[in-house]
């Protein structure tokens, strides 16, 4: 079975949202993020949403989307054991 990469369909409602602020998706993407499934690759949906969603440059949640897959991944703490 394949993840569903936007669960509550968030991300495909946001390019459907005329006029839509980059202040309301930001919000509208922690909401996304939240409901990912645990154990599921956020760059890998992130990509995934880009590359389905993606074509519409102009959008504020492409921005978005693109500044996910371009911030590093978390860092590690602590020292190995």
């Amino acid at each position: 079975m394949q993840p569903s990469h936007d669960p509550k369909g968030l991300i495909r409602e946001s390019y459907r949202i005329e006029g839509i602020s980059d202040a309301e998706c930001r919000s509208i993407l922690i909401d996304w993020a939240l409901s990912l499934p645990n154990g599921q690759d956020p760059r890998a949906a992130l990509q995934h949403l880009l590359d389905q969603y993606g074509g519409d440059s102009g959008h504020p949640m492409t921005a978005l989307l693109q500044e996910g897959l371009a911030a590093p991944g978390p860092a590690r703490r602590g020292r190995r054991r």
